[in-house]
């Protein structure tokens, strides 16, 4: 018997990065056995599941999302046994386990390419795959003007069999990502395939890399701006993606899920990682019979203002919780700079202000109605390491474009456990073992155990504030109210009566509720709120509506 509560409307789901959580063999790369080793400290922060980054074999040239075998588990993290042991501690601790899938490219050592690039143009195996003719003098020019997301032309030449120039195959990110021609029906079928053998494995869902992708315009025309997706580092391109045949992949996706949910009873989630123009776009995906859930990235971007958060926060909740879903609340992750780094630009360094800022935004989030996604170290205050050396720096973005900007690296940089140098024990047993990116020292200011020992804490912060959580009732499907508030304050009343007010400005201003306040990112005084503060009240009731 199903329950009418579907546990991921206002679940909170932690984002591991599995190669820099926390490391069990000493080689300086997080694994699957670390994953399991830190199940108790997630149990103990409080959130309701996991979703564990690309673990798949890979030469990694991406991290990961560069999938060479979708069915098995790179020996880098391990192997299909730990994967198991993960997924039972995990059931046993009830923490739901989401992988990330990656339906929009592949490696180009994965078996089908190599198959394509073998069996030449015009072959069965390259139409698994966007494969075309150049232009141009003896083909010697790309199919078409458009330039892949992390940088250059999104078209690389192969040479055939016989040792000439040969066809291009497409790819909107990296040379070694070809893109899946989702128009041959034997992708979406091998697709299948691979979901159902997670789900036999016992998964409770899955994370879908660029939900937005996966099709193509048919035609594979011009655009009108060829460098838009690498200058926004983002899917903006029409021609590439929102494709509205990607549709049917979800509804088709979603009608497994809910096969394996009505043999159980266990029900299994789709959140996809889309990046669509507006809100009521995004509210596309998340029909009924689509995805559970999309990863709604505008108060990602928001800039710190009261205004604008309004304004994305107002938009989602009308478009997107209007389809049935709830809103999908993110404001880290591993492509992303980190809050309090984000937060604090372009204050001076050791100001605080972008510690106080995260803080509040954090608390603003858990309130808000709907789900929520923490990326790992977020519960820590972490911020980003902007000065890694040009020698250790990994991200494909880097290696294609030569520069620094947008780089991801400086957010994925392994975790912080104990200790006053690196490795911080992120490594196990192995205090001499150098960790895949360079920690700084000042990573021990923010190492678990000191985070856990310290009440003031953004860890505490995170656990309290996820402890009142689950004592609200079906915060998922609450609804919010704005406040009346001063010019730069937020607030909101939901409708199981809980009062959040965030104070965008650097100065106090009365509270909307009196009284001492349930939880605060900061002090915060009966009848004040300071400066870079976020709060939550019980409602008595007295607010008067925002006009």
């Amino acid at each position: 018997m199903l329950s009418k509560y579907h546990w991921w409307r206002d679940a909170v789901i932690y984002q591991v990065y599995v190669r820099s959580f926390l490391d069990s063999t000493g080689d300086g790369v997080g694994d699957l056995a670390g994953v399991r080793a830190g199940l108790p400290y997630l149990k103990k922060l409080g959130v309701d599941g996991i979703w564990l980054s690309p673990f798949y074999p890979s030469p990694q040239h991406d991290h990961g999302y560069d999938v060479a075998d979708y069915c098995d588990v790179d020996p880098l993290f391990g192997d299909l046994t730990e994967f198991d042991l993960l997924v039972t501690a995990a059931r046993r601790l009830g923490v739901k386990v989401l992988l990330d899938i990656v339906p929009n490219h592949c490696s180009s050592e994965h078996r089908w390419f190599q198959e394509a690039l073998s069996a030449g143009p015009g072959s069965a195996a390259r139409a698994r795959f966007h494969f075309a003719d150049g232009r141009g003098p003896d083909g010697a020019e790309p199919p078409n003007n458009w330039h892949a997301m992390f940088g250059g032309p999104a078209w690389t030449r192969v040479t055939e069999a016989d040792g000439r120039p040969g066809q291009w195959y497409l790819h909107m990110f990296t040379p070694e990502q070809p893109d899946w021609n989702w128009r041959n029906p034997e992708v979406g079928a091998e697709f299948d395939r691979v979901l159902r053998f997670w789900l036999d494995r016992g998964v409770d869902g899955f994370r879908i890399d660029v939900a937005a992708g996966l099709f193509k315009h048919p035609e594979l025309p011009d655009s009108d701006d060829p460098e838009a997706d690498a200058r926004t580092r983002d899917s903006v391109n029409p021609l590439a993606w929102n494709q509205p045949e990607v549709h049917a992949v979800w509804r088709s996706w979603r009608s497994i899920c809910e096969e394996y949910t009505e043999r159980d009873g266990r029900e299994r989630l789709l959140v996809g990682e889309v990046s669509v123009p507006t809100a009521r776009e995004h509210a596309l995906y998340v029909r009924s019979d689509e995805l559970h859930q999309a990863f709604f990235f505008d108060l990602l971007s928001a800039p710190w203002d009261a205004d604008a958060f309004r304004k994305v926060i107002s938009e989602a909740m009308q478009d997107i919780a209007g389809t049935g879903s709830t809103v999908t609340w993110v404001l880290n992750n591993h492509d992303q700079v980190r809050t309090v780094t984000r937060y604090g630009e372009p204050a001076p360094e050791g100001s605080g202000l972008g510690a106080a800022r995260a803080r509040a935004a954090a608390l603003l989030m858990l309130a808000l109605p709907g789900a929520a996604y923490i990326y790992q170290g977020e519960e820590l205050g972490l911020p980003e390491v902007v000065d890694l050396p040009d020698d250790v720096l990994t991200d494909p973005i880097f290696r294609r474009t030569g520069s620094r900007a947008r780089i991801r690296d400086g957010c994925r940089v392994p975790l912080p456990w104990s200790g006053q140098a690196s490795p911080f024990g992120f490594t196990s047993g192995v205090e001499s073992a150098k960790p895949w990116l360079p920690q700084p020292e000042y990573f021990a200011e923010y190492a678990t155990d000191r985070a856990l020992a310290d009440t003031r804490s953004f860890w505490h912060l995170y656990r309290d504030g996820l402890q009142l959580r689950s004592a609200l009732p079906q915060l998922g499907e609450g609804t919010l109210r704005w406040l009346d508030s001063p010019p730069g304050v937020l607030a909101f009343a939901r409708g199981d009566g809980l009062v959040c007010a965030v104070n965008f400005g650097t100065a106090p201003t009365s509270a909307p509720v009196s009284g001492t306040p349930l939880l605060s990112s900061g002090p915060c005084p009966a009848g004040v709120l300071p400066g870079s503060t976020a709060a939550w009240w019980m409602s008595d009731g007295t607010e008067s509506p925002a006009p």
